[in-house]
């Protein structure tokens, strides 16, 4: 068994026009629906910055610019019956290629190769049955003037 341990995360919502681009999951063991953005774990002698455009450039092929820190999260969840613990620096930033605006999905790879898609959602996609997690992100986009 592994031990436990914190997860230092970075992730990046893409505002556009009151939608952020988010991956839609199911928890294995739940069945619940879930959103989150794009990003991934903080590697040791990256910042946080540094994670989302490596992040974005592995899993979407894509340049990000204009990154700009909007908060600071610690996420308690379980997920597929295993507890997570995470600090997340969420981020706000711009796709160099803005086609990207345009489409409705695009398609990303995880680093096995798994293919994914993430799409453009405004708060109407986000509900108590379907959440954007981490727990508390919806709140501090409402209030970075993010999401309506």
């Amino acid at each position: 068994m592994t031990t436990p341990r914190i997860r230092a995360l970075a992730l990046c919502v893409f505002h556009h026009q009151g939608r952020i681009l988010v991956h839609r999951f199911d928890d294995p063991v739940t069945g619940q629906t879930l959103f989150r953005p794009v990003g991934g774990g903080i590697e040791f002698g990256e910042t946080s910055a540094q994670a989302i455009v490596r992040e974005v450039q592995e899993e979407l092929d894509q340049t990000v610019d204009h990154l700009r820190l909007v908060g600071t999260l610690e996420s308690l969840f379980t997920y597929n019956n295993t507890p997570g613990h995470e600090i997340v620096q969420v981020y706000d930033g711009q796709f160099r290629d803005q086609r990207l605006y345009q489409m409705a999905c695009l398609t990303g790879h995880e680093s096995d190769g798994m293919a994914f898609q993430v799409t453009w959602q405004d708060s109407s996609a986000f509900t108590d049955s379907a959440p954007l997690v981490p727990e508390g992100l919806y709140p501090l986009l409402k209030n970075a003037g993010l999401l309506d």
